[in-house]
């Protein structure tokens, strides 16, 4: 009963278009005022305070700033030129270096909306002029920026990593594969659109001596993964530090190898990373009250027994919980998504013996595709702005893109070796 009243709660706020913080605070208020449960006010916010006080969510806004400051070094530009002499000839050749380019963009910043805006922003006008329809532009643009939190490093699988004890490098690994085949998924429909519309038939290939140099020009950008995830599964340094390096390194290459970052720029960098993480750390702490709230309720132990009643096979609990979190990714961020609905189906998923870290990968790309699933989804926005175009037409040339993402995701759910086989070849 008191899911369903906190869930009521909180969808009419924000279909009242409450902002996301006051509609999770005002929920967490309303249901202790409305059942008149024993708790102080003041331990809601006390709660909230205590959300973003542990040390590991330093790491947050550490690679935030390093996501902005790669975003602005430049480093897209140079990511997009290596991907055009590598795929740049096939069929839908322009789509597939939008989503390639995501995909390694991704792996330097862990941001969806930092890849969507950052390599769409360069390929959007390109696109344009080989004739590619402004909808598929934008619907391609908010999709394949999702993979940014999807390959590693990613912030979702962090923040997962700490709210669930689980290995965050174990976590990292595990969302290489995924990442790959997402980004293979959507290479398929752009070949389709290539070929269907005539837009983008495909040309000549590049030289050896030109993919060569492209590569020589982002191979420090390239870098800053292979640091990352080798630092932490090494045992070198910890997900917290691995955010500290990424920002040096971020300064360095941006600065110091590529010098197309001027130190006039920092100002305006610290301002807009500080500035979205205040928003994330707000909407963390939030999301803390209000799962403080629902554990004294004993809402897991609710959970479980209606999930046992409901799913009474594995695959129906896979099934269940990826329709949950679908839903949910529609109208929550990725963060407080996890912060709120891991600690609910935890319990049930170990019941199911299913691992934490494929737990987490499946939290991830189901939120994932929230981000640009209509009416609100985050890289869905961002898309559309870039693209020039409406949501209703952007929402329509979607629906391929859309179906083989849930293709993709019905293999990570189910084919466990899919995520896992690096992470066990690991362990």
């Amino acid at each position: 009963m008191f899911l369903g009243i906190i869930t009521g709660i909180f969808f009419a706020l924000a279909l009242l278009g409450v902002p996301l913080v006051w509609a999770l605070l005002g929920t967490a208020v309303l249901s202790n005022i409305t059942l008149d449960f024993p708790y102080p006010t003041q331990a809601l916010m006390v709660n909230f305070i205590g959300g973003v006080e542990p040390f590991h969510l330093v790491a947050v806004p550490l690679f935030i700033l390093s996501g902005e400051i790669i975003s602005r070094g430049g480093v897209g530009e140079r990511l997009i030129a290596f991907a055009r002499t590598l795929f740049g000839f096939l069929p839908g050749g322009l789509g597939i270096v939008t989503v390639v380019g995501c995909m390694m963009f991704g792996a330097v910043s862990g941001s969806a909306i930092a890849t969507a805006a950052a390599i769409g922003t360069v390929m959007a006008p390109g696109m344009a002029a080989a004739g590619y329809r402004p909808a598929f532009t934008g619907a391609l643009i908010a999709t394949a920026g999702t993979l940014g939190i999807i390959i590693p490093p990613s912030i979702p699988m962090l923040v997962f990593g700490f709210v669930a004890n689980t290995s965050v490098a174990e976590l990292f690994i595990a969302g290489i594969v995924p990442g790959i085949l997402f980004g293979i998924a959507l290479m398929v429909v752009c070949v389709w659109e290539g070929r269907s519309t005539g837009c983008d038939p495909g040309g000549r290939g590049a030289s050896r001596a030109e993919i060569i140099a492209s590569f020589r020009a982002c191979a420090p950008a390239l870098l800053m993964p292979i640091i990352i995830l080798g630092g932490i599964y090494s045992g070198v340094f910890t997900p917290t530090e691995a955010a500290g390096v990424a920002t040096v390194y971020a300064l360095f290459v941006s600065m110091v190898v590529y010098r197309s970052l001027p130190v006039s720029l920092l100002p305006s960098i610290l301002r807009a990373s500080m500035v979205t993480s205040a928003v994330v750390m707000l909407v963390i702490g939030a999301t803390s009250a209000l799962a403080w709230l629902i554990t004294l309720e004993q809402v897991p132990a609710q959970m479980l027994e209606l999930v046992r009643g409901v799913a009474h096979e594995r695959w129906a609990f896979l099934l269940l919980l990826n329709l949950v979190l679908l839903v949910l990714g529609v109208f929550l961020e990725p963060l407080p998504a996890m912060v709120l609905a891991a600690p609910l189906f935890l319990p049930a998923a170990q019941a199911y013996g299913i691992d934490n870290v494929h737990l987490g990968i499946i939290f991830t790309c189901n939120l994932a595709i929230g981000l640009y699933s209509p009416p609100v989804g985050g890289t869905l926005f961002v898309a559309a702005k870039i693209a020039g175009v409406g949501m209703a037409a952007i929402s329509r040339a979607l629906i391929p893109l859309f179906l083989s993402s849930l293709v993709v995701m019905v293999l990570i759910t189910y084919v466990e070796a899919v995520p896992m086989a690096l992470v066990w070849l690991g362990r």
